[in-house]
């Protein structure tokens, strides 16, 4: 059976087992023979002997680990309904075991147990993957080309670093020249190899600029700003390995400068760390362990960092990255945090996944990255860099074909790898003010009117949304007493909306509208007609456009157009000319785009509604007489148009 590198990197957690067993089983299942301690525990129960619940969760996890996937569900789920507490790892491996034998309705019906809390993060990114891994248009061909890199061993090789034109590896091959005792076999070291031009490698020999030790060093990550080796090595006191009190030697991170000095970075005798990578924008070291109050396994990190040093507690990642399963690998490329996790929902084993991270530290939905690179196997280690016009990547794997237990596989391809989904993001605006609108929401839509996805903007009016790709698009955007943005996009569309930030406005209706007269009326400032005309001049077709556009926001609005005048003149006239002024305004209206049926009524009042005492007669002052003269676009289904 392969191994994944994740689980051999976890056999160097050495403990001292001083307790007699009861089971040969035991034994061979703490030096992980699984295939042994199956054999040992099957030859017990053939015997008659009932195997304790540890033992019978041993005899779980063994099958688990030799692929024999049936019979590990049905072992874990004995216990599971006999109210044995699996806890987070476990329930990871019962539901992968499901779905590897295609019994995935049955981990649905386990997702709703009471026993079993899955944080919203994980099953909205299950639900999103899910629907990505099934759909036919998500899974894009990328014109990938992946090869093998030309320097396999059957030995393990893995977890590839760029290092200057060169790759550094981690491999259990024997370095050329370096003697091998019985203290030291089996144990990981660096190696260099030069890049070629079609990205294999060649004059692979041992990583020289870090100093080698009998035990473990690997995963390593080379930081071009600080010119050194970030990588995990054994715990040693005096060239010897160095145990806890519980008999458990634990991996630590050090920092090896080029031609410079070392120093151990994070080092404690009990809690092993994984896969160092030094974001040279942040200056964080990211990192995977386990700390025991995590989210599940190995979780990610960071630490703060001052040129290498730490300065900080190390920073969860938090429930968007990590799942009550194992992640690993991180590694940062233009925005993008790529990783490995073999949570239940994968193709199989470790997947590689990828997330964009905000600038205020948070996280999109971890992406798989299909079929192209991730296997049914374990995949992980992923690494990618510009390339000429292009980009060259390299990952980790055990799949089928390889040389070894794990392979490294290079790449070439024209845009960053993975199933292509569709991203918006950018800031909800106010229309009228420009500024953000505060939880509104945004909402993505199917051609056939599914909603896709929906979420609400930030106190900023910021938001971020992603689904799978799709043939065709419906952006909705919407808040209460607000004006609804709703608009199709075509593929082509789509592409152009992402490059972008997209900036949606719309409309609150309490800035379009007054009151007046007791009764609402589109916002305008006040016009005048000429004495005795009916003509639109250009200073009223400014304030009519406010009219045009406050329908385009508010579709729905039923307007009834009032026109009066002052009580000069004689009224017959003045009824003639304010209702011509309403048709012209009307007629106005409808050929600068507003629909004719929102406009219920165009009226001319003449004299009728007087607002103060000037009426017939009476002398008053210009000021007083122009009160009387308006138009008003009267809602007439205010009270309505929200329900």
């Amino acid at each position: 059976m392969k191994k994944s590198i994740f689980f051999i990197l976890l056999i160097v957690v050495s403990f001292a087992q001083a307790q007699n067993r009861k089971s040969k089983g035991d034994d061979y299942f703490f030096s992980y023979a699984y295939d042994k301690a199956i054999a040992a525990y099957e030859k017990d129960m053939g015997k008659g002997f009932a195997l304790a619940t540890e033992q019978k969760l041993n005899l779980a996890d063994a099958y688990f680990m030799t692929k024999s996937y049936k019979k590990a569900n049905e072992l874990y789920l004995q216990l599971f309904v006999n109210n044995v507490k699996l806890g987070d790892k476990r329930i990871n491996r019962l539901f992968r075991s499901l779905e590897q034998t295609g019994d995935v309705q049955r981990v649905k019906e386990l997702m709703q147990h009471d026993s079993i809390n899955l944080s919203p993060q994980l099953i909205e990114n299950m639900e999103f993957n899910n629907d990505l891994l099934f759909d036919d248009v998500a899974q894009v061909n990328l014109d990938f080309n992946v090869f093998d890199i030309g320097g396999n061993t059957a030995k393990e090789d893995f977890s590839p670093t760029f290092y200057k034109d060169n790759l550094l590896f981690t491999s259990a091959r024997k370095p050329l020249g370096k003697k091998m005792d019985a203290a030291s076999a089996g144990y990981l070291d660096i190696f260099e190899g030069e890049i070629k031009e079609d990205g294999t490698l060649s004059n692979i020999s041992g990583f020289k600029a870090i100093k080698n030790s009998k035990y473990h060093e690997a995963t390593p990550y080379f930081s071009e700003k600080l010119n050194a080796v970030f990588y995990v090595l054994s715990n040693t006191f005096e060239g010897e390995l160095e145990f806890d009190e519980k008999g458990k030697n634990a991996l630590s991170i050090g920092m090896q400068r080029i031609d410079g000095d070392f120093r151990y970075l994070w080092r404690d005798l009990s809690t092993s760390f994984y896969y160092p990578y030094y974001d040279e924008r942040t200056g964080r070291l990211y990192f995977a362990a386990d700390f025991g109050d995590g989210y599940g396994g190995t979780d990610l990190y960071y630490v703060t960092t001052n040129n290498g040093q730490v300065m900080s507690a190390p920073v969860n990642l938090g429930p968007r990255v990590n799942t009550f399963g194992n992640e690993i690998a991180p590694y940062l490329f233009e925005g993008t945090l790529y990783f490995a996790s073999d949570i239940f929902y994968g193709l199989g084993g470790m997947d590689i996944y990828k997330t964009e991270v905000t600038d205020n530290d948070t996280y999109s939905i971890p992406v798989n990255l299909g079929t192209q690179i991730n296997s049914e196997k374990d995949d992980f280690g992923f690494i990618i860099k510009n390339y000429g016009e292009g980009l060259l990547g390299y990952f980790s794997s055990n799949r089928e074909g390889g040389k070894g237990s794990d392979d490294i596989y290079g790449f070439l391809v024209d845009e960053k790898p993975g199933l292509k989904t569709f991203v918006l993001n950018g800031q909800i605006k106010n229309s009228n003010s420009g500024s953000g609108v505060a939880e509104a929401s945004i909402a993505l839509l199917s051609l056939d009117g599914e909603v896709l996805k929906a979420t609400k903007a930030d106190a900023d009016g910021n938001y971020r949304i992603e689904v799978p790709w799709q043939e065709g698009i419906t952006v909705e955007v919407f808040k209460d007493r607000y004006s609804t943005y709703l608009q199709k996009y075509s593929q082509e569309e789509m592409e152009g909306l992402q490059t972008a930030a997209f900036n949606p406005t719309i409309a609150l209706y309490d800035d379009l509208v007054t009151e007046k007269e007791g009764q609402k009326v589109i916002k305008l400032r006040k016009f005048f007609f000429q004495r005795g005309s009916s003509k639109i001049t250009p200073e009223i077709a400014v304030e009519l456009d406010k009219a045009i556009e406050a329908v385009k926001f508010f579709p729905n609005m039923q307007l009834r157009i009032e026109t009066h005048t002052d009580s000069r003149g004689g009224s017959a006239t003045n009824f003639r000319i304010t209702q011509a002024r309403s048709d012209a305004i009307k007629k106005y209206l409808i050929a600068n785009g507003m629909p004719a049926s929102n406009i219920l009524y165009s009226v001319g009042y003449g004299e009728d509604k007087i607002l103060n005492n000037c009426t017939n007669g009476k002398f008053c002052l210009e000021m007083l007489h122009q009160q009387n003269q308006r138009s008003l676009l009267v809602i007439l289904n205010d009270n309505i148009l929200f329900d």
